[in-house]
């Protein structure tokens, strides 16, 4: 559940001074020096959204213009899964485009660095509930599918991060097998799996998703590389795993000579 807004630590009826620039503010009260000072896991939401947008408006500090993206969302989990071009139609002076592509990126790289495993330890991957924690954070807020492939070495383990191949509606022609296989070749994989989710969050895959499955193994045979299998990823319910193998579920031959 998203948090309250502004939740850290603030004394009751705290508030930022408004409008007044930033640089007229006591040193205290300034987003940066406030973050230096408490460390980022101690500052509220705003103070956060303030460093992070780094400037405001005449008339209105950075710190409001914070405040307004928190008010206008209703929460900062709002913030963090909305798209640019929905951050831009909320009009909010001072929040333009530009400014709407940083704070997309800056909680991307978030998603992103909250699942990058040591260097020198790469993820095993044994099964498709493995492939299924690692390809499911990347894809939790995604409203389109995203189709990835997992390039492996010959002990099974990850090489380097999962590559998203193309987003959107996926049909057979929009899977290109050699942008699928030609990241393997170039890094040596001995073999790859493939995984898109279902924004629906029923991972039970389509006729489409076993076509585009034979297509890509046909494809990986000829240059020599497993297509080791093809893992749908929905959301978890009852007792139910939120994703499903096409190999364990015995949906299509992926040992075929």
């Amino acid at each position: 559940m998203d948090q309250p807004l502004s939740t850290v630590c603030e004394p009751p009826g705290f508030r930022y001074p408004a409008t007044r620039p930033v640089r007229q503010l006591p040193s205290e009260m300034r987003p940066r020096e406030e973050l230096t000072r408490r460390g980022p896991a101690s500052v509220s939401d705003e103070v956060l959204l303030a460093v992070a947008l780094r400037s405001g408006t005449r008339g209105q500090n950075v710190i409001d213009l914070a405040r307004s993206l928190l008010s206008a969302m209703g929460s900062l989990g709002a913030v963090a899964r909305a798209s640019v071009d929905e951050i831009v139609a909320l009009g909010l002076r001072g929040l333009g485009r530009v400014k709407a592509m940083e704070l997309v990126a800056a909680f991307e790289l978030g998603r992103r660095a909250a699942n990058l495993g040591p260097v020198t330890d790469p993820v095993c991957l044994r099964d498709p509930e493995g492939v299924w924690r690692v390809v499911e954070p990347r894809v939790r807020s995604a409203r389109q599918e995203v189709f990835w492939v997992l390039m492996l070495n010959t002990r099974n383990r990850l090489i380097g991060q999962p590559l998203p191949v193309t987003t959107g509606l996926l049909d057979a022609s929009a899977i290109d097998p050699r942008e699928v296989l030609s990241p393997a070749l170039c890094h040596r994989a001995a073999a790859v799996i493939v995984a898109h989710n279902h924004p629906s969050g029923d991972p039970a895959p389509s006729a489409e998703d076993l076509r585009i499955t034979r297509q890509l193994i046909a494809a990986a045979r000829v240059v020599g590389i497993r297509l080791l299998d093809h893992v749908v990823i929905g959301r978890a319910a009852d007792n139910a795993p939120g994703y499903v193998s096409l190999r364990e579920q015995g949906l299509v031959s992926f040992d075929a000579a």
